[in-house]
C-alpha cells in the first residue's frame, strides 16, 4: 500500500516537472545588457593595461619577451630609459656565475666572456 502511494506521487512529480516552463533567473546586474566585460568594468592600472593591449602595445612588459639569437645581426634587446645600462649574462645554461658589463648607446655590444650581442633600445615609461 505504501509502495503504491510512493510510486503514484513520484509519477505525478515527474509529470509536473516535464510540463513546467523554465524561466530565466533574474540577474543581479539587470540593465538589459547582461554582465559587463572586463574592459567595461576595469579601472586604474588594469584599464591602462587592457587599453595598451588593444593598441597592440605591452605597456608594463607583461607578455613573454621575443626570443633573439644574440648574433650581431639579431642581438638581444635591452630596454633602457637612460644612456647606459648594466647587463648580466649567464654565458652557459648551467653556469652559476654572472658576467656583468655596461652597454652604451650605439650598435650591438658583445659579452666579454661568451660573445653574445646586446643592443640598447629606448623604452618609454607608460605614465
Amino acid at each position: 500500500m505504501a509502495g503504491r502511494l510512493l510510486l503514484r506521487t513520484r509519477a505525478a512529480a515527474l509529470q509536473l516537472r516535464s510540463s513546467a516552463v523554465a524561466r530565466p533567473l533574474p540577474r543581479a546586474m539587470a540593465t538589459g545588457e547582461g554582465i559587463p566585460t572586463d574592459e567595461e568594468q576595469a579601472t586604474g592600472l588594469e584599464r591602462r593595461i587592457l587599453q595598451g593591449f588593444k593598441e597592440g602595445k605591452d605597456p608594463y612588459s607583461i607578455l613573454t619577451p621575443k626570443y633573439y639569437s644574440g648574433t650581431k645581426e639579431d642581438p638581444q634587446i635591452v630596454p633602457v630609459i637612460g644612456e647606459k645600462r648594466l647587463v648580466g649574462c649567464l654565458c652557459e645554461e648551467d653556469n652559476t656565475s654572472i658576467v656583468w658589463f655596461w652597454i652604451h648607446e650605439g650598435g650591438a655590444q658583445r659579452c666579454p666572456s661568451c660573445g653574445t650581442h646586446y643592443k640598447m633600445v629606448h623604452h618609454e615609461l607608460p605614465h
